[in-house]
């Protein structure tokens, strides 16, 4: 089994969050592999503490983006990093809060920023003909700024993609394997690899077999959760959402069976009333491998960093 040596975990000062992650550590001096979790909340939420899933893969000269959730371009810029350096976009799925920040992430960057090149989309059937309609909703718009900007960076090249690799650049690959999200099909997790180290995102599944083959062994799994009282049945009104995700005791199972060298959450989605800290309290009878809870703008560098235990901070006191 793999231990956490060569991870290294930092929550920025900036997130939205007041929790602390149970691990932290600087990202180790010059890493060539980071993951950055832009936004972890999951679901058509709207929510103050946390931004919609998006995360940023950062492999030597490469930034991947790996869907589109609510806030992405604010997540960016609080980061300081400029959304036109930003073009190559994977979609694990179409549901709207993976989506919503499309048009974003396409007009804002071109009209404030100068981008000058295409925007690159890759996701599963139904991708291309999703962004061959977003010209023409802002026509209007781009109309009137193309005069003085540059045509070439309000062009999207979007691709349908199947499970296989889907890029393989600048010795970055990711490839693309087929997820269980229910009625929700096709829905796509990534596994990338980039200098001898291996990221996968689960996407939005249930639990997954294959999910767990594409994920064995990898440096860093981000996985989803959902979390719901533990009878939950088919009268609740949400209980359709929660039949489509995967529970902490179900992700536990997951981490065992994979043994990555660190498991992260992200894609939080709470039902009933619970508190997020039970996800992890429902983990642990499971797992006892690492694993943390993810935060907005959390900074994972996959490098030559321990990753060391420090306690977690006292909870926020309730909002008045």
């Amino acid at each position: 089994m793999k231990t956490a040596l060569g991870i290294g975990i930092v929550l920025s000062a900036l997130s939205l969050t007041s929790a602390v992650p149970e691990q932290t550590a600087a990202p180790a001096a010059g890493s060539k592999l980071k993951v950055i979790l832009l936004g972890t909340a999951g679901g058509p939420t709207i929510d103050p503490d946390r931004l919609g899933i998006s995360t940023l893969v950062v492999a030597g000269s490469e930034q991947l983006l790996f869907d589109a959730g609510r806030g992405l371009t604010f997540g960016l810029a609080r980061l300081s990093i400029r959304a036109s350096t930003i073009t190559k976009l994977f979609l694990t799925h179409l549901h709207s809060d993976h989506i919503v920040s499309i048009p974003e992430l396409y007009l804002f960057p071109w009209g404030s920023q100068g981008r000058k090149t295409s925007l690159q989309i890759w996701g599963p059937e139904g991708t291309r003909a999703m962004t061959e309609h977003l010209r023409d909703a802002f026509a209007f718009d781009i109309q009137v700024r193309r005069d003085v900007l540059s045509p070439e960076g309000i062009t999207i090249l979007a691709t349908d993609v199947r499970e296989g690799v889907v890029y393989d650049t600048a010795g970055v690959k990711v490839t693309a394997f087929l997820v269980d999200h229910g009625v929700v099909a096709p829905a796509l997790g990534y596994r990338i690899e980039y200098g001898g180290r291996t990221v996968v995102l689960s996407g939005d599944t249930k639990f997954s077999p294959a999910l767990i083959a594409n994920a064995r062994g990898a440096d860093l799994l981000v996985h989803e959760v959902v979390l719901a009282p533990a009878d939950v049945g088919p009268s609740a009104p949400y209980y359709r959402a929660f039949a489509h995700h995967t529970t902490p005791e179900q992700a536990a199972e997951v981490f065992t069976r994979a043994r990555p060298a660190l498991a992260v959450y992200s894609h939080i989605v709470v039902f009933g009333g619970r508190e997020e800290a039970e996800i992890m309290n429902r983990t642990r009878p499971g797992y006892a491998g690492p694993v943390l809870l993810g935060q907005d703008l959390m900074s994972i560098a996959v490098g030559d960093t321990l990753a060391t235990p420090r306690p977690r901070a006292p909870a926020a006191a309730p909002r008045p």
